[in-house]
Formats: structure tokens, sequence, C-alpha cells
């Protein structure tokens, strides 16, 4: 095989995928509160690959705004992630039905009632996160277009179960039926390889980005992935079970310690009844965007949550975007060219 075989071979594995988003690539740009916004994600689109706002607490005029400064940036196309829990998801879906985004990916469990019909509706097709078989399948019953499945290499909110496991337990069973593609502690183009191979039509990255010369994120937060090890991106611990508190992937800090004592003064507004836990959750979702803004924006990544994957030891340096996509393709290609 030639050069030339082997990206001829990466095009042919991710053809159900780059058909699918409408780009060169199957590279998702992982959603990362305060950094997937419109700087990182027309880069992303920009360079061939499929970048995605990350809404996270954004109300809907952010939103809105957000969208409409992507939309200056690139012509190519992008998707919007949206969280299930958010209060407002009813109105974001509005936004996103106004711009006539094309692509929707919606994160943190089963989708609210009606949700589904309403994004899709809108002529959006819709991606949506499935950390277990049983809720993949679920989900293609309720109407998914396309789904994630993301392992607990990943930084930010994780589950339980690792990327390869999850990978051999889901890509067998679901991969036929629908587009899939493969998340968590992805940082080089051979695990990209290898996963398409096993059925996915494309990839989700969010660490290796960080450190894009086009990602707004603080100086200081830059460096601390720099510096950082696989062994220095660790899970948030849940302090009372009775707090639905879903494990946060992030640099070792104090701000570890600080989490533990946000979640032990809810649970006590809790015991005493001052509020639902419905609120709880919110009120948990608040502390992680607001932690994880002083690091991202105001570099304080020693009080702030530097939330980080895995593949945090693979960010070595800034680079561009398109050099970042470059050489994931170019690995990609060689590892299928070597395998004949």
């Amino acid at each position: 095989m030639s050069g030339e075989a082997g990206h001829a071979r990466l095009k042919e594995l991710m053809h159900r995928g780059t058909e699918f988003l409408g780009c060169e690539v199957a590279i998702l740009g992982g959603a990362m509160s305060w950094v997937s916004e419109r700087n990182l994600v027309s880069a992303i689109s920009n360079a061939g690959g499929f970048g995605v706002i990350a809404c996270g607490a954004m109300t809907p005029e952010l939103l809105d705004s957000e969208i409409a400064q992507t939309k200056t940036r690139t012509s190519r196309p992008f998707g919007v992630n949206l969280i299930t829990m958010h209060p407002d998801l009813s109105e974001l879906i509005d936004v996103c039905t106004k711009h006539e985004v094309g692509h929707v990916v919606l994160a943190g469990g089963l989708p609210p009632g009606g949700s589904i019909d309403r994004i899709k509706g809108s002529g959006a097709k819709l991606i949506a996160f499935a950390p277990a078989l049983a809720l993949a399948k679920k989900l293609i019953r309720s109407g998914a277009d396309a789904l994630v499945i993301e392992g607990m290499e990943a930084g930010g909110h994780i589950g339980p179960v690792a990327t390869s496991v999850l990978a051999q337990e889901i890509l067998p069973h679901v991969s036929h039926d629908i587009p899939v593609f493969v998340a968590g502690g992805i940082g080089r183009g051979e695990a990209m390889a290898a996963y398409l191979e096993m059925g996915a039509v494309g990839v989700q990255l969010g660490t290796r980005f960080v450190c894009a010369h086009e990602s707004i994120a603080h100086a200081n937060f830059k460096k601390a992935f720099i510096r950082a090890s696989a062994r220095d991106a660790i899970p948030s611990v849940q302090i009372d079970p009775r707090l639905p508190v879903i494990p946060v992937r992030a640099l070792r800090n104090r701000e570890t310690e600080k989490f533990a004592a946000k979640q032990r003064e809810v649970a006590d507004l809790l015991d005493r009844g001052e509020i639902e836990m419905a609120e709880a959750q919110l009120q948990i979702e608040r502390y992680w965007a607001g932690s994880l803004k002083r690091a991202v924006i105001d570099g304080d990544v020693e009080t702030g949550s530097v939330m980080a994957g895995q593949s945090v030891g693979m960010v070595t340096r800034e680079e561009p975007v398109a050099a970042i996509i470059e050489e994931l393709v170019d690995e990609a290609a060689a590892a299928l060219e070597s395998r004949g």
C-alpha cells in the first residue's frame, strides 16, 4: 500500500460520518464549556472537522449571540451541544431552530418528552450520548440520528465505563443501524483508526483542542495541560449518595477539595428541606460552570476547575487546529496502511 492508500482507506471508513456531518474529516470537537465557543468551533469546522458549541449553562440570549458570531466566522456546518437538564431547554431548542442549526447534540441522559420531536421537527439531525447499550437502543427507538459513546477517560462529566469497553459493548450491536462516534481518551490517530475499524463512523476529541492557537483558554490553563500527564486527570468524588453528582474528570488541584465542601453544603440544605432535589442538582451544575470559568477564562488553575481528559499527556504544545487535525489524519492513515 502506498501513502495514498492509507488515506483512501481512512476516507472510506469515515464516509458515513463525513456524509452525516457534512464535513471532510469525521472528527467532532468535544463540547467544553467556556472553551468550545465561536473561535474554536469555527476553527475546527474551517479545518475540515465538525465544531460543536458548548451551550452549557448559557441563557437562550447568549446562545443566540454565540451561534450568530460563529456563523460570521465559518460557512461550514457546526453543531450545538445542549444539556438535557437545562431549565430553558425548550427555549434553547427554539434558538437552534431559528438559526437553522443542522445538528443538535443532546448530553446528560434521556431527553425530556417532546424535545427530540421538536429538534427533529426543525429539520436538524439529533446526536445523543449513549453510555450503555440499553440506553443506546432506547435513544435509537426515540429517534436519535447518531450516537456518541464516551468513556470515562474523557474530561468533564464522565460515566463509569472505559471507552474501549463501551466500544466493544455497543458498536457490534448498533453501528449497522445508526452512525456512532467514539469519544474519551482519544489523543492520537492510531486509536481513531482502531475505533473506525470496529464500526465507528468517526470520533470526538475535546482535550486535544484545548491548547490550539484558536482556543481562548487562558495561558495558565493551557500551561497546566501541557505540563500534565494522564495520571493528573482524576475524577471528583461523590460525598453524599443522595446527590446525583455525576463525577467530573479534572486536573488535581485545590478545587478538588473545595468541591467536596460544596457537596456537603448542598446536602445540608437538602437535609433541612430548604431545597428540592432538582434545585440541588442545578446548584452543583452552576458551581461547576463558575468554577470552570475561573480556570478557563480568569486563569485561576488552583481554585478553578481544570477539566481535562486522560489524553492530556498527549498535549505537548500550542499549535493551530488545522495542524492537530492533519496530524491525527496522517497517524490514522499510516496505522491503516501498516495493517495492509
